[in-house]
């Protein structure tokens, strides 16, 4: 069974990516900010990250290059769920090593369409 990591601070975001996620057959953990993230992240093996970017304690750029450092995140997707839109900050993402971008409110379909292509699902 693959597993995701989804970080962000708001809580009602990260049930609705865990809902959709696992009505998929995905594993799902959660985390609240970017440290937790990381700090989860060295612990256990996750298949895709969906991180937020506006977040307190580490923001999810912070977070991606992090992960970026670590071995094993090396090849792992890592996926931007944010309310920016804005082409400077996808830009700092991509060369932060984020591998896709969601705006917020997604929609299901989207998000479990990206989790499919990059998990092979």
């Amino acid at each position: 069974m693959k597993t995701i990591l989804t970080v962000d601070d708001s809580p009602s975001i990260r049930q609705m990516v865990r809902l959709v996620l696992t009505q998929a057959g995905f594993k799902v953990e959660e985390a609240g900010d970017g440290s937790q993230g990381l700090a989860k992240a060295r612990t256990q093996a996750f298949d895709l990250v969906v991180t937020d970017l506006n977040m307190p304690v580490k923001d999810g750029l912070s977070l991606i290059r992090e992960l970026r450092g670590l071995p094993a995140y090396r090849g792992v997707p890592i996926i931007f769920l944010t309310t920016e839109s804005d082409g400077a900050i996808k830009q700092q993402a991509k060369a932060a090593g984020a591998t896709g971008w969601m705006t917020k409110p997604f929609q299901k379909d989207q998000l479990l369409a990206i989790a499919s292509k990059f998990l092979g699902a």
